[in-house]
């Protein structure tokens, strides 16, 4: 195994088995940054975040000193600008949070994203491991672990995230076939010895 540092962002739509890969690589020892779990504890701790909410996206999503998700998400669902100026903030915020873990976590480090080109996370990483699975399997999988999402809400979210075109690809992009055919563990170890 290679000791440089390097920062790999996993990534794939929702369903693929992002998360899976992650644990099989924490397992393996290596630290992984959840970009979904650490932008919620960023929101929730920031007042500058909180301020531009409520000053420029919604001020109804701020109570108190918290945030209403769900008034937040109902707001910017179909308002593209309040959805880019909350990810703009957002995004900075984390990408600042990473590059600092990133510091303290040489060597072989991992990062989990499913907007790796729309946070602009493409940027500071050296390698793409994008994990891949048909689309059916992606649908029946996120039925499974959400019972409360119907499969037309499933599918309108895939479609959501499929439509995104980058402008740029990153140099360094490997692929995990995630199909419930090919063992995942092989493709994983290959890659960490890459």
């Amino acid at each position: 195994m290679k000791s440089v540092t390097r920062l790999i962002a996993i990534t794939g739509g929702i369903g693929s088995g992002k998360s899976v890969v992650c644990r099989i690589l924490e397992k393996m020892g290596f630290p992984i940054y959840d970009c979904d779990t650490q932008a919620r504890i960023i929101m929730d701790s920031s007042d500058e975040i909180k301020q531009i909410i409520a000053q420029e996206i919604c001020p109804d999503a701020i109570v108190g000193n918290s945030i209403d998700r769900k008034v937040l998400a109902t707001a910017v669902f179909n308002n593209d600008t309040a959805l880019q100026k909350l990810n703009s903030t957002v995004h900075h915020h984390v990408l600042d949070d990473i590059l600092e873990w990133h510091r303290r976590n040489t060597g072989l480090a991992f990062v989990e994203t499913a907007i790796l080109y729309q946070s602009g996370l493409d940027r500071i990483v050296h390698e793409v491991w994008e994990v891949c699975a048909p689309m059916e399997l992606r649908i029946q999988r996120v039925l499974v672990r959400n019972a409360d999402i119907d499969r037309a809400h499933i599918e309108k979210r895939i479609s959501a995230q499929d439509s995104y075109v980058s402008d740029r690809n990153h140099r360094c992009v490997y692929q995990i076939i995630n199909d419930g055919v090919c063992a995942i563990l092989p493709q994983i170890e290959a890659l960490v010895n890459n």
